[in-house]
């Protein structure tokens, strides 16, 4: 599956979320994919807790290693942030009137991707915790194991 494809397709989908310069987010994360991963899921949103700001849209994409969230500063520059399995807590997903928010909890921090289409909380969270309840399983198997 490609990044930019997915995103675009969630983007049609679910039209409320507010995002745009999707192209450009997808190409911060596509230069930190390793040749060994596959994307599995993409989505956009706001990297910010605050529904009034609208100015920090972001792309999350989901691989078979670890979630990738790439956003592209407006002039110059990059945040980029990846999240491995083993430093995943926990999804926390709030829904309000029109907007929702993914709230991904790490060891280190928590991650808010705001001004999403409502609607679309319940794939997100299909998508995230499936995925990291087997790569989970994969790490506690090799700890028993080890």
């Amino acid at each position: 599956m490609k990044l930019d494809n997915a995103v675009i397709n969630f983007k049609k989908k679910y039209p409320l979320t507010i995002a745009w310069r999707l192209r450009k987010h997808t190409e911060v994360i596509t230069q930190h994919i390793n040749p060994d991963e596959t994307v599995l899921y993409g989505f956009c949103g706001q990297l910010n807790d605050y529904w009034y700001d609208i100015f920090y849209s972001c792309v999350v994409c989901l691989t078979n290693q670890r979630i990738l969230i790439g956003q592209k500063k407006l002039f110059w520059g990059y945040k980029y942030i990846s999240i491995t399995p083993d430093l995943f807590n926990d999804l926390n997903l709030r829904a309000g009137l029109i907007f929702g928010n993914a709230i991904i909890d790490t060891i280190n921090e928590k991650v808010v991707i705001s001004n999403i289409d409502k609607r679309a909380l319940i794939e997100i969270e299909t998508a995230i915790s499936s995925y990291m309840m087997k790569e989970k399983q994969k790490y506690a198997s090799k700890l028993k194991r080890g």
